[in-house]
C-alpha cells in the first residue's frame, strides 16, 4: 500500500450527481423514520397495541437496517452498486405496499412489523451503497463528502417531524397518506441513479477477493460483529444463549476460514468498539430525548429541543472540511473535539432547569455528535481501502446494533434504576405500591423494580396532585437527569481513545490517506 496521494477531487464527472443522489435517499429513509415514529399513536389508537408491541415495532426498523447494511456491504464490491439501488427501491416501495395492508387488529401487527423490517432493510442497504460510493468518488477528502451526505438523515427527520406535526397533530390526515409521502424522495432518487455509471472501489477495481477484503476486519473485528449478533440472536429471537453463541461461533468460523483466519487490524478493531459507543451515545440518546426533555419540560418544549439539535446537525455537516482546515485538525482530532463536547453537553444537560438552558446543553451535545458517525466512516475508508464496501458496511452495522441491543435498553435501563432509587430513598411506601410486578433487565446488571409505566402516567396526567403523585415525578425527572449524566461517560470514553488514536498516529509520522498499489498485500496496523 502507498501513502501517496491522488490529484483529482472527485473522479468522476458525475461525482455530485452521485453524491446528491445518495443524499436523497438518506433523506427519504429519515422522512419515513420520522413519519413512522409520529404514527405509532395512530397505530395503537386503531388496533389496540400495547406500548411492548409498538416498541417490537420499531425494533424490526434497527435490525433491518443492519442486515441491509451489513449483507449490502458485503455484496456489492461484486455484484454493483447498482442492483443495490434497485433492490432498495423496490423494497421501499414493498415497504409501503406491505404497510398499507395492515387494516385489521389481527393482521395489523404482523404486516407493520414485516413493512418495518422491509423499509429498514432498504434503508440499510441503501447506505451499504451510499457510503463507500461517496468514499470512492472524493478520495481526497472523504470526510467532507461524507458528512455532507449524512446531513441528509437530520434534514429528513426534520421534514418528516415536521410534516408529521402538521398532518396528524393539526389536521388528522390517515397515517396512510402521511406514510405515502415518503415516496416522494423515495421516486426522485430512484430518478437521480438512474442511468448513472457508477465507479468501483479501490479494492474492487484491483480485483480483490472476498477474502482479501475481509483480511483487515478478520477475527477482531468479525469478533464484535458476532458478539452483538448473539445478543440478537438471544434477546430479540428468543434463542437460548448457547444456540446464540453457537451461531455466533459459527460465523466467526466463517470469516476465519475465508481470511485463513487472518487477526486482522487492531487499528480496525478499536474504531469498531468505538463505533459501537458512537451508536450507543448519538441514535440511543436521540430514542430516549424527546422522551426526557418531555419529561422535564413540556411534550411540545421536548419536540423543539429535538428539532433544535437536528437543525444544528444538518447545517454542521456541511462544514467538516472548513472546520477542519480552520482549526487544522485531522479526522482523528475533529472526532476527540467531538467526544468532548458532547460529554460536556450531556453534563449540562443533566443539570438543566430552564428551556434557555436546554438550548444550551443540547446545542454543545449537538455540535459534539454531528461529525461521530460520517467522520469515522471516512476514517476506515482511509486507512483500510483494501476492504472496500465491507468494513464501512460493518461498521454501519455495529453502530445499529449497539442503538438495538445497548444503546436504547441501555438508557432505558439507567432510567429505570435510577427513577427507582430516587423514590425508594424519598418515599419507599409509595415505591412498594407503585413498583412493576417484572423486574427490569439489561445484560450482566442486577436486575431493578422499575416504576410502573401506568401508574408514572397516572401520577403525570393527575389534575390534582397528591404528595405521592408528587414523588413519583420528582423521581421520573431524577432518573432522567440521572441518565443523561451516566451517558455522558460514553464520549468521555471515547475522548480517551481519541486521544490515544491521536498520540498513535503522530508516533507513524501523522493521519495519512492510504491508497492501494498494483499487488499490495501490506496490512494496517
Amino acid at each position: 500500500m502507498s501513502n501517496t496521494t491522488v490529484s483529482n477531487e472527485a473522479i468522476a464527472p458525475n461525482a455530485k450527481r452521485l453524491l446528491w443522489a445518495g443524499f436523497m435517499a438518506i433523506f427519504a429513509a429519515g422522512v419515513g423514520f420520522a413519519i413512522r415514529g409520529g404514527i405509532f399513536d395512530n397505530w395503537g389508537k386503531e388496533f389496540g397495541f400495547t406500548a411492548t408491541q409498538l416498541g417490537a415495532i420499531g425494533g424490526a426498523g434497527f435490525t433491518g437496517f443492519c442486515f441491509g447494511i451489513i449483507i449490502g456491504g458485503v455484496v456489492c464490491d461484486k455484484i454493483g452498486y447498482a442492483k443495490l439501488v434497485i433492490a432498495a427501491f423496490v423494497m421501499h416501495v414493498l415497504s409501503a405496499v406491505v404497510t398499507f395492508g395492515a387494516t385489521t387488529p389481527e393482521n395489523a401487527y404482523k404486516m407493520l412489523t414485516i413493512g418495518m423490517f422491509i423499509f429498514a432493510f432498504a434503508n440499510g442497504t441503501l447506505e451499504a451503497v451510499a457510503n463507500p460510493l461517496v468514499a470512492t468518488l472524493f478520495p481526497n477528502n472523504r470526510t467532507h463528502y461524507l458528512n455532507i451526505l449524512h446531513a441528509s438523515w437530520p434534514a429528513g427527520m426534520i421534514f418528516g417531524v415536521v410534516l408529521g406535526w402538521l398532518l396528524d397533530d393539526k389536521m388528522g390526515v390517515n397515517w396512510k397518506v402521511q406514510l405515502a409521502l415518503f415516496l416522494v424522495p423515495t421516486v426522485i432518487y430512484g430518478f437521480m441513479f438512474f442511468g448513472q455509471h457508477m465507479p468501483k472501489s479501490e479494492a474492487s477495481a484491483k480485483g480483490s477477493s472476498l477474502g482479501e477484503m475481509f483480511k483487515d476486519v478478520g477475527l477482531l473485528g468479525a469478533a464484535v460483529v458476532c458478539y452483538l449478533l448473539s445478543l440478537f440472536f438471544a434477546g430479540n429471537l428468543g434463542f437460548p444463549p448457547a444456540v446464540s453463541y453457537g451461531i455466533a461461533g459459527a460465523l466467526l468460523l466463517v470469516v476465519g476460514v475465508i481470511t485463513k483466519f487472518s487477526i486482522g487490524s487492531v487499528l480496525l478493531f478499536v474504531l469498531f468498539i468505538t463505533h459501537a459507543l458512537i451508536g450507543s451515545v448519538e441514535l440511543g440518546t436521540d430514542g430516549w430525548i424527546q422522551n426526557i426533555t418531555g419529561n422535564l419540560f413540556s411534550s411540545q418544549e421536548g419536540k423543539a429541543l429535538f428539532l433544535w439539535t437536528s437543525a444544528i446537525m444538518f447545517a454542521l455537516r456541511f462544514c467538516a472540511h472548513f472546520i477542519e482546515k480552520t482549526l487544522k485538525l485531522s479526522p482523528i482530532g475533529l472526532l476527540l473535539v467531538c467526544s468532548i463536547l458532547a460529554a460536556v453537553g450531556l453534563q449540562l444537560a443533566s443539570v438543566m432547569t430552564t428551556f434557555t438552558m436546554a438550548l444550551v446543553a443540547l446545542g454543545i451535545y449537538a455540535v459534539g455528535k454531528t461529525f461521530f458517525w460520517p467522520t469515522m466512516l471516512a476514517v476506515a475508508s482511509d486507512r483500510f481501502p483494501r476492504t472496500g464496501a465491507v468494513a464501512i458496511s460493518i461498521m454501519g452495522g455495529i453502530g445499529m446494533l449497539s442503538v438495538g441491543l445497548i444503546g436504547g435498553p441501555g438508557l432505558g435501563y439507567s432510567k429505570d434504576r435510577y427513577a427507582a432509587e430516587a423514590l425508594h430513598a424519598s418515599s419507599p411506601a409509595v415505591y412498594e405500591e407503585v413498583k412493576a410486578k417484572e423486574p427490569s433487565k439489561f445484560l450482566f446488571l442486577a436486575p431493578v423494580n422499575a416504576i410502573d409505566g401506568k401508574k408514572l402516567a397516572e401520577a403525570k396526567e393527575a389534575k390534582e396532585r397528591t404528595d405521592a403523585h408528587k414523588a413519583i415525578v420528582s423521581a421520573d425527572q431524577t432518573g432522567d437527569r440521572k441518565t443523561l449524566k451516566a451517558d455522558s461517560f460514553i464520549p468521555a470514553i471515547m475522548a480517551g481513545i481519541y486521544l490515544v488514536l491521536l498520540i498513535y498516529f503522530k508516533g507513524i509520522g501523522g493521519y495519512k490517506v492510504v491508497h492501494l498499489t498494483t499487488g499490495s498485500s501490506a496490512k494496517n496496523s
